[in-house]
């Protein structure tokens, strides 16, 4: 599973036209689900993401994770995470989880950060996104389950 991370300000994503999710200060979280994905990946990200420490203290040092600001995350499922553009110009999406299968890990790791007490904003499964957001520092982190990066 992989995640980009990046502080907001503020986000929001359109799905078809329609607002479906919207914070302030928090998170913008694009999740990729990768084939042969288990509950392992999925407790990490559910673990890692909320607890980064990627917001400033009183003394101006990323020390606070989005649980202690008080943030909100904004998800939105992203299967070109997996996207594999080494071998010519077109990508090859191979990596990526099926559509049946990723959804219902990413479900579960909405529910998983929506345990921890976190509100949880998201777009749509499988359909055309606008997102706008909006990176506050900027501050952008790259995680991935099985930690090839």
């Amino acid at each position: 599973m992989r995640c980009v991370i990046q502080r907001v300000s503020h986000a929001r994503v359109l799905s078809n036209g329609e607002l479906t999710g919207e914070i302030e200060k928090g998170l913008m979280v694009l999740v990729g689900v990768m084939q042969g994905d288990t509950k392992a990946d999925l407790k990490y990200m559910a673990d890692k993401v909320p607890n980064l420490r990627i917001f400033e203290d009183a003394q101006d040092k990323m020390n606070l994770s989005v649980l202690e600001v008080g943030g909100a995350i904004l998800a939105v499922s992203q299967f070109t995470l997996y996207g594999d553009a080494r071998g010519g110009r077109r990508p090859s999406f191979i990596e990526a989880a099926r559509p049946e299968d990723a959804n219902a890990l990413y479900e579960e790791l909405l529910q998983a950060w929506r345990g921890q007490g976190l509100r949880v904003e998201t777009g749509v499964f499988r359909t055309h996104m606008d997102v706008t957001l909006t990176n506050d520092g900027p501050v952008t982190l790259l995680l991935d389950s099985r930690k090839g990066f």
